[in-house]
């Protein structure tokens, strides 16, 4: 059985399932250095993409389509063969009353001279199924609660039984959508803008999550918001202003706190933890308690949010809290594809690897440019004797926005102006973080708690005696976004992080993304040579140098 799962709209990308395996994810952001969020605007794409690795759609058995924005459907808009046309879809959500898992069944997806047949499944049953048959508690059969908060939708939280294997909708936890984050910060510190154009920006999310590391807790400030969400809670309770509600809610503490002296720094770092709050608090009082583990999953954009994740799994509410590398829509053609393959699934764990993106394309290298071989070995005594960045792109890429290793940017973390490098050569804002990559056996020794984290999803804190040190991959509150690394995830990577270790003493190095700004990750050498802001490039066991840099390595 070969199901292809399809997300249409912004983050679009392309997943097949055969049989019981995840064995292709293709975010359209990562093909051809194409801007970041890309849609698939041209179905006759499709094909072309998925023709290399063996597919093509008419020969799939099954076509799923995430749903989108609608009540009871969806209507996405794009072209074939250069003519418009109009694909029905499922809803975001779940009507009021229906089935969670829902089938809806349409037949008019143009392909040559077909009409093919393809099934639809909502947004939000989507990322239910990429993080819960993804998850551990799949594997081991066991049920768990769902939380889905993404994008103009307000957190939902699912419950999976995994005896009856069924999902329940719970209840809205609250009456926030997730956008609130960033539409709210447009009016403050580095991210204000014209308050008559501010919108949804789907990157200011990530920065405000850096960025509060800035402020401090303001306990008026926090009560201030609380006030603000009471008085305009009818809004929000309105189904027809959810678009408008976090602008209302962003205007009211603007009239509410015009007279009042709050630094911008503590107005965003009090809306991230009066957020936090109401998560925490809204979870507490909505699940019950259950004979057996207590797990969560959490799907969304919002999961992408480390701090809330470990605010969670701090919380004492549940024994075990997952989060897939793929939490926000670059995982939906994946929920949409496993919606479509858990009807007929004997067990919901799906077979996957993070690793299942597009290969490298196009070896090519310019004059300027020498290739050798080159073992982690030798790369580890680069990395220390020069202490300069290095590109490594290896295999095929990361499923998800977290760079892990095989597009990656890596470089020694010892110098805080190693992160003021990196930033400046990705054109990112100063107050941008940079991530650790450690050895999983020893990250309890540089961070706190320091626990296996593949995917960087949570918060760390560096321990004390190692800050000075790891000046690089320190954040001003001393926070790192962790990536642990094991022999059996990434052997190469493992033992990169081991040879640096011999020389250094330290298994860890900076990690950021090879990418150009604004696009997705790198999907070739050339694009990494063309852009060429680090003077040497690994992949898959060679080593590519600017010649500029031998010579000047000679003298």
């Amino acid at each position: 059985m070969v199901i292809c799962g399809l997300k249409l709209t912004h983050d679009s990308s392309v997943t097949i399932i055969e049989d019981n395996k995840v064995v292709l994810c293709l975010e359209w952001e990562k093909l051809n250095n194409n801007n970041r969020f890309k849609l698939i605007d041209c179905l006759e794409d499709i094909d072309k993409e998925i023709i290399p690795y063996g597919y093509n759609l008419a020969n799939v058995d099954r076509i799923s389509i995430d749903g989108w924005v609608g009540e009871e459907h969806s209507t996405i808009k794009t072209r074939y063969l250069g003519i418009e046309s109009e694909i029905l879809a499922a809803p975001y959500h779940e009507p009021k009353g229906s089935s969670v898992l829902r089938k809806y069944g349409f037949d008019k997806l143009a392909h040559s001279d077909l009409a093919l047949p393809y099934e639809s499944f909502t947004h939000a049953a989507g990322h239910v199924l990429s993080s819960y048959c993804t998850s551990p508690f799949a594997s081991r059969m066991e049920s768990s609660y769902i939380l889905v908060w993404d994008g103009g939708m307000y957190p939902r939280l699912y419950f999976f039984d995994s005896v009856r294997r069924s999902v329940v909708f719970i209840c809205d936890l609250f009456y926030m959508a997730v956008n609130v984050y960033s539409i709210f910060c447009q009016h403050y510190g580095p991210f204000k803008i014209n308050e008559n154009v501010i919108k949804d920006e789907l990157s200011v999310a990530g920065k405000v999550m850096a960025y509060v590391g800035y402020g401090r807790i303001d306990n008026e400030i926090i009560e201030d918001l609380k006030r603000c969400y009471s008085k305009t809670l009818s809004f929000a309770t309105n189904p027809k202003l959810i678009p408008q509600y976090p602008y209302i809610f962003s205007k009211e503490f603007q009239i509410c706190s015009r007279d009042k002296k709050y630094t911008d720094e503590d107005v965003i770092c009090s809306l991230h933890y009066f957020l936090e709050g109401l998560i925490i608090s809204s979870i507490k009082k909505a699940v019950a308690p259950r004979a057996g583990r207590m797990n969560l999953c959490l799907a969304g954009g919002a999961a992408l949010n480390i701090k809330w994740n470990t605010a969670l799994r701090n919380s004492g509410i549940f024994d075990e809290v997952w989060v897939p590398p793929f939490p926000n829509d670059a995982g939906s053609s994946l929920g949409a594809a496993l919606a479509s393959w858990a009807g007929n699934a004997d067990c919901l764990a799906i077979a996957w690897n993070v690793y299942s993106g597009p290969t490298l394309t196009r070896d090519f290298v310019p004059d300027g440019w020498t290739t050798e071989e080159c073992s982690p070995v030798e790369l580890a005594r680069i990395l220390y004797q020069t202490r300069l960045p290095v590109t490594v792109l290896n295999g095929r890429a990361e499923i998800g926005p977290r760079a892990l290793g095989n597009r990656s940017i890596v470089a020694a973390p010892f110098d805080p102006k190693m992160k003021d490098q990196l930033n400046y050569l990705k054109i990112r804002e100063y107050y941008r973080p940079i991530a650790p990559m450690c050895s999983e056996e020893r990250a309890v020794e540089f961070f706190n708690p320091g626990c296996p984290d593949p995917y960087m999803l949570f918060e760390h804190t560096i321990r004390d005696e190692w800050v000075d040190l790891l000046g690089a991959v320190s954040h001003i509150d001393n926070s790192a976004r962790l990536q642990t690394v094991n022999s059996l995830s990434h052997p190469f990577l493992h033992e990169l992080l081991m040879e640096f270790e011999k020389l250094s003493g330290i298994p860890i190095l900076c990690n950021t993304s090879a990418n150009f700004k604004g696009r997705g990750f790198f999907p070739d050498i050339e694009s990494a040579i063309r852009w060429g802001l680090t003077p040497m490039i690994y992949s898959d066991g060679r080593l590519y140098t600017k010649e500029s840099v031998l010579s000047m390595a000679s003298i």
